[in-house]
């Protein structure tokens, strides 16, 4: 295999892995109104508590103008609340509302059943193994370089 077949395979492996992956946690979310940009705001939020909005972007892995949209439709839901900073006003932050919290408990419980299943699925080892090498590659892509 060439080494520009193996780049492309494994790009396109990722994103055939996400689609896969997500089989199993997209009827979870859809049971409970929440879509998955929704749920990726509501756990970095519950992780990392009140966030300054260009890292929420960051950690949620969510573009800039798609989150803007994403949290005006979860403060109409009254899942987050948004502020301007009192040190910067330039700075806006997020924070995860009662309600949101409350949403995070109930589809958490889902959610680790799911994981439970992929765990039976691939084993704990191979789980393990995956989210370590996924980890590896976030770490030394050159995004994360100083």
């Amino acid at each position: 295999m060439s080494n520009a077949t193996y780049r492309i395979s494994l790009t396109l492996a990722l994103l055939q892995a996400r689609a896969s992956a997500m089989s199993f946690f997209r009827p979870v979310l859809n049971a409970h109104g929440v879509t998955s940009q929704q749920w990726r705001v509501i756990r970095v939020l519950h992780q990392n508590g009140q966030t300054e909005i260009y890292r929420l972007a960051e950690l949620s892995c969510i573009l800039q103008p798609s989150l803007t949209g994403v949290l005006k439709r979860m403060e109409a839901q009254e899942l987050v609340s948004r502020q301007r900073s009192e040190v910067d006003q330039r700075c806006v932050l997020v924070t995860l509302s009662d309600r949101g919290r409350a949403l995070y408990g109930l589809v958490e419980q889902d959610i680790n059943r799911c994981y439970d299943r992929l765990e039976m699925g691939l084993g704990r080892d191979s789980l393990r193994d995956l989210l370590d090498l996924l980890d590896e590659l976030k770490r030394i892509s050159p995004t994360n370089q100083d």
